[in-house]
């Protein structure tokens, strides 16, 4: 576990699987602004409406300069599959809790008296230099990718 995450640290690196069977690093991105969101599962109804509010405004995002990528526990062949059927333009990484435990988004939950460990949707965004510049904890879905465009265009 790192030291919880500000604005002006350092992102955290990843190296990690994506759909269509490669892998992706933070590194390659380096120079570009990227959208590091993380959410619960593929294919719930939050999650795919997160997924299709990104998707929506992908070639917004793109004419900013940014980057975007999902990031759940979801196997790749998941992430293949959702991917697919919500025609989703941006990567959705694999990761196995060590990157959303660097993030400090892998959190004890609770849903109907039980306890369990998994992702508290949230979004990062990390500036060219590799440094974050906003962090959105806690994600509501509704505006969210509206939101982080926005926060992107005012630089």
């Amino acid at each position: 576990m790192t030291d919880m995450l500000k604005t002006g640290s350092k992102a955290p690196a990843f190296d990690l699987p994506i759909d269509g069977g490669k892998r992706l690093t933070l590194a390659e991105l380096a120079g570009k602004q990227v959208v590091l969101y993380f959410y619960p599962k593929d294919d719930t109804p939050g999650c795919t409406v997160e997924a299709q509010d990104f998707a929506r405004l992908h070639g917004e995002f793109e004419k900013a300069g940014a980057v975007v990528l999902g990031i759940s526990k979801c196997s790749v062949k998941k992430h293949d599959k959702f991917k697919e059927k919500y025609c989703l333009p941006f990567p959705l990484l694999s990761d196995d809790a060590q990157v959303c435990e660097a993030y400090d988004v892998w959190k004890e939950k609770s849903m109907y008296g039980k306890k369990y460990m998994g992702i508290e949707r949230s979004t990062f965004l990390i500036d060219a230099k590799g440094k974050i510049a906003h962090i959105w904890p806690k994600v509501k879905i509704e505006g969210h990718a509206e939101e982080v465009l926005e926060t992107i265009r005012k630089g």
